[in-house]
C-alpha cells in the first residue's frame, strides 16, 4: 500500500512537469520516489516480468539501447529511459512509469553504475567501453574501472555479462566469469596504422607493459596482446567482420555470432557505430532473440537524437555529431572525412559545465588536423569558444577562417547564413552545446524536444 501511494504521487508530480514544459519530468518523480522509500528502485525492478538490462560505457550508450530498443521492443512492452536521464533518479523515473512493462532496458551513467546494478540486480549487464572522460568528476580511468570490477563481482549469479572484449580493462572481466558474452570487431582492414596518441589503455592491466596491438580501431579498442605476460584479447563470441563505411551515409558489416552469421546495413555512419550495433546484438543475443530477428532491428534502426542526427532547417540540413572526450571526438572527424564531399565549414561547440566536464584540455589530444586542412570557415562556440579558436589556429587555421561567436543561438544563426541554400551544416558540440541547440532548433519548429521525442 506504501509502495503504491507513493508511486500515485511521484507519478503525478512528473505529469505536472511535463505539462508545464519544464522537461524534468523525465529525472524528478525518480528524485522524489527515492526520497520517499529508498527501497523503491529495487521493488519496482523485481515487478517487471523479464528483469532489467542495464548498459554502460563511456561513449555510445545511448545508441547502443537505442538499437537494442529496436530489437527488443518487438513483442514486448519495454521501459527504455530513451531521453538520456541515466543518473539513480532517472533510472528510478524510468521504472516509475512503467505500466506493466515486461523489460526495463536502462542506459546508465558510468558512476552510477555500481549503485545501479546493486539495486537492480540486472538480468543482463552490457559493459562497452571504458575512456578518459570528466576527470574532473569520475578521476582517472583506473579508478572507474576498479568500481566497476568491484560492481561485476558482487553480481548475482544469475546476471549474464556481456562484455566489448576490445577493451583490455573490460576484456579481461571475461576471463573471471563464465557464460560472459563477449563482442568486437575483428577487421583488420579498417586498423588505423597505429595507436593514437591519445589512446587511454596502452598498458597492461596485469603487469604495466605496453600493449602490442595487432590492430587498433578506435582509441586503445582493437586486438591487443602483452609480450611480457601474455594478456591478450579474449576470443570473441559476437563479431562485426568485412566492415564497408559510407562516410555519413551509413555502414555494412558481417554479424558473426554462434546461431551464424549475415549481412547487416545500418543507417549510422563510422565504425564506432558499428561497435555500438554489435554491441547491441550481443546483448540480444544474451537474451536468447534469435539472428534474424536482431538484424531487422539493427537495419531498422534510427539515430539516438543528437549523437547523429540529421534535422531539416530552412531548405539545409543541420548534422549533429556529439563529441565529448578525444576518442569520440577523433571517430567524428575520422567519419567527417570518409564522406563523398568532406565538409568545408562547421560549427564547433565547447562547453565546460558539470555535464561536460570542467576540464577541457582534452581537445589538444584530438586530431583536428586532418579536418581543419579542409575547412574553409569554422565557427567557435560555447562557454570556451575562445580556447577552440586557440586550437584551431594552433591547427594551422588562418585567423580569417575562425570566427569565435560564444553565444550559440548566434553562432548556428551565423554559420547557417554560410551554409548555401540545400547545403549540410555539420556541428561538433559537448552534450550541454547540443541540448542548447537542439532546444534552439526545437524552438523554432524544426524538431521537437529531446524529452518529447523520447
Amino acid at each position: 500500500m506504501r509502495l503504491a501511494t507513493e508511486i500515485t504521487l511521484a507519478r503525478a508530480v512528473g505529469a505536472l512537469s511535463r505539462r508545464t514544459g519544464r522537461g524534468g519530468g523525465t529525472t524528478l518523480p525518480g528524485k522524489l520516489l527515492l526520497r520517499l522509500d529508498d527501497a523503491a528502485l529495487s521493488a519496482l525492478a523485481l515487478r517487471l516480468p523479464e528483469g532489467a538490462i542495464v548498459v554502460s560505457a563511456t561513449n555510445g550508450k545511448t545508441t547502443t539501447c537505442a538499437l537494442a530498443a529496436r530489437v527488443l521492443g518487438e513483442g514486448r512492452t519495454l521501459a527504455h529511459n530513451g531521453a538520456g536521464a541515466n543518473l539513480l533518479s532517472g533510472v528510478a523515473a524510468t521504472l516509475l512509469a512503467a505500466h506493466r512493462a515486461d523489460m526495463a532496458l536502462l542506459e546508465v551513467d558510468e558512476a552510477a553504475l555500481p549503485e545501479v546494478v546493486r539495486r537492480v540486480a540486472p538480468r543482463v549487464l552490457a559493459l562497452g567501453n571504458l575512456f578518459r572522460d570528466q576527470l574532473d568528476r569520475y578521476g582517472e580511468l583506473e579508478s572507474l574501472a576498479e568500481a566497476w570490477r568491484a560492481a561485476v563481482a558482487g553480481l548475482p549469479a544469475s546476471t549474464r555479462l556481456v562484455v566489448n572484449a576490445d577493451d583490455p580493462m573490460l576484456g579481461a572481466l571475461a576471463l573471471d566469469r563464465s557464460g560472459t558474452v563477449t563482442y568486437g570487431v575483428d577487421d583488420p582492414a579498417q586498423a588505423r596504422p597505429s595507436l593514437q596518441h591519445a589512446a587511454d589503455s596502452k598498458y597492461c592491466i596485469r603487469c604495466g607493459a605496453p600493449y602490442d596491438y595487432a590492430a587498433a580501431y578506435v582509441g586503445h579498442l582493437g586486438d591487443y596482446r602483452c609480450p611480457r605476460c601474455g594478456h591478450a584479447r579474449p576470443a570473441l563470441t559476437v563479431a562485426a567482420r568485412s566492415i564497408a563505411l559510407d562516410g555519413l551515409a551509413a555502414t555494412a558489416f558481417d554479424l558473426v555470432t554462434p546461431d551464424g552469421s549475415c549481412r547487416v546495413t545500418l543507417p549510422l555512419p563510422g565504425l564506432y557505430n558499428v561497435y555500438n550495433a554489435v554491441a547491441a546484438a550481443a546483448l540480444c543475443h544474451a537474451l536468447g532473440v534469435p539472428l534474424a530477428a536482431i538484424a531487422r532491428g539493427l537495419e531498422g534502426a534510427e539515430p539516438a537524437w543528437g549523437r547523429f542526427e540529421r534535422i531539416a532547417v530552412d531548405g539545409k540540413t543541420v548534422v549533429l555529431l556529439l563529441v565529448k572526450n578525444p576518442a569520440g571526438a577523433n571517430e567524428a572527424v575520422r567519419t567527417l572525412l570518409a564522406g563523398a564531399t568532406p565538409p568545408r565549414l562547421a560549427l564547433v561547440a565547447l562547453n565546460d559545465a558539470v555535464a561536460d566536464g570542467r576540464d577541457v584540455s582534452w581537445i589538444w589530444d584530438v586530431d583536428y588536423e586532418p579536418l581543419l586542412a579542409g575547412l574553409e570557415r569554422v565557427v567557435a562556440s560555447g562557454g570556451r569558444a575562445a580556447e577552440l579558436g586557440l586550437r584551431f589556429r594552433y591547427g594551422g587555421l588562418d585567423d580569417a577562417a575562425i570566427e569565435v561567436i560564444p553565444d550559440l543561438e548566434q553562432a548556428l544563426d551565423r554559420a547557417l547564413a554560410l551554409t548555401p541554400a540545400g547545403g549540410e551544416l555539420v556541428i561538433l558540440p559537448t552534450y550541454t552545446a547540443m541540448l542548447a541547440l537542439r532546444r534552439v532548433i526545437a524552438g523554432r519548429g524544426h524538431v521537437r524536444n529531446f524529452w518529447d521525442a523520447a
